[in-house]
Formats: C-alpha cells, sequence, structure tokens
C-alpha cells in the first residue's frame, strides 16, 4: 500500500463534514473589521508571465465571496504584493504580510525555490500559505497547503501516458532549481524502475529567463535520432518556455517526431506564442479550460465578467486557488475563527466541487485529490483532453520511487501531527517534530 493510499483511508475515516455548514451564514452584506487575505506572487521579473493571472483570480474569489456576504459575517480584504521573482523577498514580503498586515492566510508562490525561501516564516509566525503549482514532492508541512500537483498526480502519470505511446528514450528538460532537480531524480528511479536504461535518459538544466535555445534542442534532435521514439519531459518553467518552443518550432521539432510533455506550459503561457507549430505537443495538469463542466463553465463566465476582457484564459494554477480558497473558506467556518491552529485543525476532511468534475478532499497530509489530465495543444492555444485518470488521486507528499522517502508518511491530525514519520522507525522526522512544536 503506498502512502497516499494510507491516506486515502484515513480521508475517509474523517469524511467531509468540513464541507457542511456554510449555508448556515447568510448573504447580507459583511460588516465590521475586514479579514485579511495575503497575495503573494509575482507580478514582475521572469515568473510574472505566470503568476501575475494568480493574483488576478485571487482578487476575483474574494470580490465573489464579498458578494455571499464575507466570512464570518464581515468583509474579505486583498493585500496584495510583489515578490519580484526574488527568491529572497518572497520571505521579506510573506513576513511583512504576516507581521504588519495581519492576514489571516496567503495565497501564493509558484516556484519551489520560492515556497522554501518563505517556509521558515510560516511556520515561525504561524500563520497559513496555500501552494497552488505542481512541486516536487518531498515536504509535508504543518503550515501549508498544497493545492497543486504532487509528482503521482502530475509527473508520473505523463511518464506512464508516454510509455504507453511507446516511448522509449527520454529527454528530462528542466530550469535549474529544487522543483527539476528533484522531479526528474524521482523520475529517473520510475523510469529505471521500469527496465529503461541509463543511456536512454538524457538531463539537462538551463538558468531561469533562457533564451538562447539553439544548441539545446540541436541537443535533443541529436539524441532522439537514433531509432528509438523519443520525448521530452519538459519541467522548464517561466518566460524561458517562449523561445524554447519557438526553438523548437525554428528546427522544426514537431510532435509526430519528438513530442514534448510540458509540466508548467498552460493556457496563459501559450497565450503569448504561434501555437500553430506546437499542435500536437502535450501538458500534464489536473484542469484545462476545455475541460466540459457546469462548474468550470461557470467560472469562465465568471473570469471573464471579473477582467472584462473574452480573451483571459484560465488555468490549472487558477484552479487549485480556486479549491484551496474555498476550502479555507470552509474551514474558517467551520471553525467560527480564522485562529491559524483551528483553522488548521478543521482543514483536514474539507471537500469542495473543483472544476474538472467532482469534489476534491484535502487529505491528513496536507495535499488534496485531484484528477490527472493530459491535454495535447491545439491551434487555439487550448488543450483536447486525450487521457485522464479514473477517479480522483491524493497527493503523495513522499515518493514511493526514492529509498529514502518510501517508508515516510505524514498525517497532521492529533495524536501524529507529524510532517515525515517513518512508518519503518515507527518515529516522526526532525522537520514533522519541529513544525508540530510551532
Amino acid at each position: 500500500m503506498t502512502a497516499a493510499s494510507r491516506l486515502l483511508s484515513a480521508l475517509a475515516a474523517v469524511g467531509i463534514a468540513g464541507a457542511a455548514g456554510s449555508a448556515a451564514f447568510a448573504q447580507a452584506a459583511p460588516t465590521g473589521e475586514p479579514i485579511k487575505v495575503g497575495i503573494l506572487h509575482s507580478l514582475s521579473g521572469t515568473m510574472a508571465i505566470s503568476e501575475t493571472t494568480l493574483k488576478d483570480a485571487m482578487l476575483m474569489l474574494i470580490d465573489e465571496q464579498n458578494k455571499k456576504g464575507g466570512l464570518l459575517g464581515r468583509p474579505l480584504e486583498a493585500v496584495v504584493v510583489d515578490p519580484a521573482s526574488d527568491w529572497p523577498l518572497f520571505a521579506e514580503r510573506a513576513r511583512g504580510l504576516i507581521a504588519q498586515d495581519k492576514v489571516a492566510a496567503v495565497f501564493g508562490c509558484w516556484t519551489s525555490v520560492s515556497r522554501k525561501s518563505v517556509l521558515p516564516v510560516f511556520k515561525e509566525l504561524n500563520s497559513i500559505l496555500f501552494y497552488p503549482v505542481q512541486y516536487e514532492g518531498e515536504e509535508s508541512e504543518r503550515n501549508v497547503f498544497y493545492t497543486g500537483a504532487a509528482p503521482n498526480q502530475q509527473a508520473i502519470p505523463a511518464v506512464d501516458y508516454l510509455m504507453n505511446e511507446g516511448v522509449e528514450r527520454w529527454v528530462l528538460e528542466g530550469t535549474d532549481y529544487v522543483y527539476p532537480r528533484t522531479t526528474n531524480k524521482i523520475l529517473e528511479a520510475y523510469l529505471k524502475s521500469k527496465g529503461v536504461a541509463a543511456d536512454d535518459i538524457k538531463i539537462n538544466y538551463t538558468p531561469f529567463g533562457f533564451s538562447d535555445w539553439q544548441t539545446e534542442v540541436a541537443a535533443i534532435k541529436e539524441f532522439g535520432s537514433g531509432g528509438k521514439k523519443t520525448a521530452v519531459v519538459s519541467t522548464v518553467n517561466g518566460d524561458a518556455n517562449v523561445p524554447f518552443y519557438k526553438e523548437l518550432a525554428n528546427q522544426g521539432v514537431s510532435a509526430s517526431d519528438i513530442p514534448v510533455m510540458a509540466f508548467s506550459v498552460g493556457e496563459e503561457e501559450l497565450a503569448g506564442i504561434d501555437t500553430g507549430p506546437l499542435v500536437g505537443h502535450l501538458a500534464a495538469w489536473n484542469y484545462f479550460q476545455s475541460v466540459d463542466t457546469p462548474e468550470n463553465e461557470e467560472f469562465i463566465k465568471t473570469w471573464k465578467a471579473f477582467t472584462k476582457n473574452d480573451n483571459r484564459v484560465t488555468n490549472d494554477p487558477m484552479e487549485a486557488h480556486y479549491i484551496g480558497f474555498n476550502m479555507w473558506v470552509k474551514a474558517v467556518e467551520a471553525a467560527g475563527t480564522t485562529d491559524t491552529d483551528a483553522v488548521v485543525d478543521a482543514m483536514v476532511g474539507v471537500a469542495v466541487p473543483n472544476l474538472s468534475g467532482g469534489v476534491s478532499a484535502m487529505g491528513a497530509n496536507h495535499h488534496i485529490t485531484k484528477p490527472v489530465l493530459i491535454g495535447e495543444i491545439q491551434g487555439d492555444g487550448q488543450f483536447e483532453v486525450v487521457d485522464e485518470t479514473p477517479g480522483l488521486v491524493l497527493g503523495d507528499e513522499w515518493s514511493d520511487y526514492l529509498p529514502e522517502s518510501k517508508p515516510l508518511i505524514a498525517d497532521w491530525r492529533k495524536p501524529m501531527n507529524c510532517g515525515n514519520f517513518n512508518t519503518d522507525t515507527g518515529k516522526c522526522g526532525g522537520a514533522g517534530q519541529q513544525a508540530a512544536a510551532n
């Protein structure tokens, strides 16, 4: 039984009682002292291409909640800061939001290096971060709720899909920081466990904002010229994706030759690219704008009305904020307070509708259940879903494919209250003990 499977049984025991109760709150106009909500996303620098839209999504969600009567009868007030794609600045801005602005919770970060930067601040000041982007796993913190995908909710299913399509050689292409490096470490171990030879795996990293892709794409073409079907698994992040895809097109790398499976490219990133030459390349997410559900139709309608722009697209991290924000609202209502400790305890088991169909629930490991979708780029910059999991998958915080992580689980309920409990030794690791003490 995997760590995720063990936690699914724990979820079933907890139930989704935390999802109930919102109907008791009338939709009268909110009054009194505002409840402040921190928004910590880069509005400038290399990550602005991806993060700016998440700021706008949060403003929309807060606006919609105020129309419903606010929270606990009080209005919500957004406090927006710009950490400017500067990782140490994320920690500084987070401290200001918590200590000076007195926000009740923070929704923010994109890169794992920004999340790692702010973790000590949230633990020290005992505040809550909702993190909305796919990440490498190998972490579970009491003060963080991970609403983006863990590797078993994106990277592993993506590789499985490509294997089923006959791929035998693998280029693991990423930006040089913790998320791509750790994800590729997991994927390399997974591929080797499936019998892939080391010579059939090529791993390469480039800096943030990298733009000179000619040599790198030529190397990818050379690697794929050996007669075995080759694919690129891309953890390239931020605005480096624009020149990367342009160079693929320039060198005639089509999806039929060497398909690219991206983990950080969605509708927002494609909005600035000529997608004609990219048709057929792939992305793995838990949501696409093209998903046909009533919830998604309403969300898109609200988004376009809020932005007053019919051309604004939606994407997966926006849905993650939608899920996380609605979970936080229900947990605050259930707790009757925005106090961190009470809300953290109330979050486990809370369930809300997602936009892809079904209900996402918060696990005791502070990860959520999500469907996994594989999308194919279309000429209009949207994705056609070509594969999906039959049900929702709970995020596995510790990878089963890394020996040091396989025995670890997280369970933030009392009495365990631990982010890295070792099922072999029966002990909580140092990180879990430290987090539990804060």
